[in-house]
């Protein structure tokens, strides 16, 4: 069990590429993470597994039919759940063991404990999966390992043992505490006088203190038994706890027939280990949330769809109604908008688009979306289309437009060459690069001749990518371009308007307008009537 995983299938070890910060947020991956989950503790686990990018197909197929399984079958996810708050709590449970200061009746009675749990999920776990026709080989390959613990190994002695034991264990309710004082009022012993199988309740306890506070007399001559420990309140160690030590020593010798009973019992259990299983909490939240939430949004009219995977040199991406996620994320938190599905594909012939198109067109958007499908497709995960076959990316790399704060030394052509610099530096054929009105805030003539060098530089690396910009004179000259050494060619794709609005949808196209110099010049309230206006103001 040490070896399973739910991420990784067999003989299969970690390879994974981690997003960075940038990417992270522009592709708005935390927001996205924060409505999947209502839980912060979820959202962590959710977070970092989906900033790790796997690009081996077989680990993604791996992955994705785990997920078609757990979205399929809601009674498997149902009864996932419910374990998962046992799993957690073994989690917790496992610190408690490491504790080698704990008295030996307490690690007793946690080893006990541990086992008790591990015959609930492994019970559980074998029930949720045997009662559904689960297809992926790695909740199958679980239900292999947890069927044969469940049928061989003593799994049924051990289910009597733990059983028995936990009753017994179980049938101490309360503890019956003596207290010696010394001359002057303080307690100066402390013993157990008993443990009791019955609970003590706080109106016994109101009672005597009511009749004590009337004046009966609450003091009792001649009350003896053994196991009195001395309280010392002066001058004792760091972290020193006479108390809890002299309690701990009296239970043991109270109880020395019962720990007698669980060390000769747990013994034969030694090499067995529930917290194995915890491994797979991070694992089962990740693929439960996401399903939940896939669910959710299906349920909105939205498709969601399972990626073919593909193995190809040439890089492919084909995909059908795409959509940014983030807008269905919007739809779900009740905002009223409409979302406009788009085609896109990336082969040798279109591998490195420049998009151009009105302000407000659409550009982000859908640039946005682009990163979010490999994202998700590459994490197993349901895509935000009707349909979509990847060739998976080894990387995604971003460059949208720097805060503010991180130009203040460089300046922000500065800061924009340096990211392109990094990006460059560590990007291969096989990554994805997104780059979002890069050079805008440069003079139209700079920014126009510097991305005119990384397009060249993009054909020449070859990876996947799409160059929203305002300057549509970067895509008039492809002819020229693809000249140059590559495999990718580049094209021109633009976001439209019909009839005078902007309608959202993208295709092939040659650029139009003169660079949307208007829509930016209305962006930053510079027209004509815009500035006018002002004046008269």
């Amino acid at each position: 069990m040490s070896d399973f995983s739910l991420q990784y299938p067999e003989g299969k070890s970690e390879n994974f590429q981690t997003l960075t910060e940038e990417t992270c947020n522009d592709l708005s991956i935390e927001y996205i993470c924060d409505r999947v989950t209502d839980s912060e503790y979820e959202q962590n686990i959710i977070f970092k597994m989906m900033t790790k990018l796997e690009s081996d197909p077989e680990v993604i197929k791996y992955r994705r039919d785990i997920f078609d399984d757990i979205l399929h079958f809601p009674a498997l996810r149902d009864k996932i759940k419910e374990l998962l708050e046992e799993l957690n709590y073994l989690k917790e449970l496992e610190k408690s063991v490491r504790d080698q200061t704990a008295a030996p009746v307490w690690q007793l009675i946690n080893r006990l404990q541990e086992l008790d749990v591990y015959v609930k999920c492994i019970a559980g776990i074998n029930d949720a999966l045997s009662t559904n026709p689960i297809q992926s080989e790695g909740l199958k390959q679980l239900q292999t390992y947890v069927n044969s613990v469940y049928t061989q190994s003593g799994f049924e002695h051990l289910q009597q043992d733990v059983s028995e034991l936990m009753m017994e264990i179980r049938s101490v309710k309360s503890v019956s505490l003596g207290v010696n004082l010394d001359s002057h009022m303080r307690p100066a012993e402390v013993g157990i006088v008993s443990l009791n199988d019955t609970a003590f309740v706080r109106p016994g306890l109101l009672g005597r203190f009511l009749s004590f506070a009337s004046g009966k007399s609450q003091i009792h001559n001649g009350t003896s038994f053994e196991g009195m420990t001395k309280i010392h309140t002066v001058g004792k160690a760091a972290g020193d706890d006479p108390l809890m030590g002299g309690l701990n020593r009296v239970v043991e010798e109270m109880l020395s027939t019962t720990v007698r009973t669980l060390k000769g019992k747990l013994n034969k259990y030694v090499n067995i280990s529930g917290y194995s299983l915890t491994k797979l909490i991070p694992d089962f939240i990740f693929y439960i949330r996401w399903a939940e939430y896939t669910e959710k949004l299906q349920k909105l009219g939205q498709p969601m769809c399972k990626p073919e995977i593909i193995d190809s040199p040439d890089r492919l991406m084909r995909t059908t109604g795409l959509y940014n996620l983030k807008l269905a994320v919007q739809l779900e938190q009740g905002k009223k908008l409409e979302i406009i599905p788009n085609d896109i594909e990336f082969s040798p012939e279109h591998g490195i688009y420049i998009m151009t198109g009105p302000n407000r067109g659409g550009k982000t958007t859908f640039t946005q979306a682009v990163g979010i499908l490999f994202l998700l497709a590459q994490h197993g995960l349901y895509v935000p289309a009707e349909s979509a076959q990847i060739s998976p990316a080894d990387n995604i790399y971003t460059h949208f437009p720097a805060d503010e704060n991180r130009t203040v030394n460089l300046g922000r052509l500065g800061e924009e060459s340096k990211r392109l610099s990094e990006i460059f530096s560590v990007a291969s054929k096989k990554s994805v690069l997104l780059f979002n009105e890069s050079l805008a805030t440069t003079s139209f003539a700079e920014g126009l001749y510097i991305a005119k060098d990384v397009v060249k530089a993009l054909r020449y690396l070859g990876a996947r990518t799409i160059f929203n910009t305002h300057m549509h004179e970067l895509a008039t000259d492809l002819d020229t371009m693809n000249a140059l050494e590559g495999d990718l060619n580049v094209a021109s794709l633009i976001t439209g308007i019909h009839e005078g609005k902007r309608s959202y949808k993208v295709f092939l196209a040659p650029p139009e307008g003169v660079s949307y110099a208007h829509d930016i010049a209305e962006k930053y309230g510079v027209t004509y009537d815009q500035l006018t206006a002002s004046i008269k103001r």
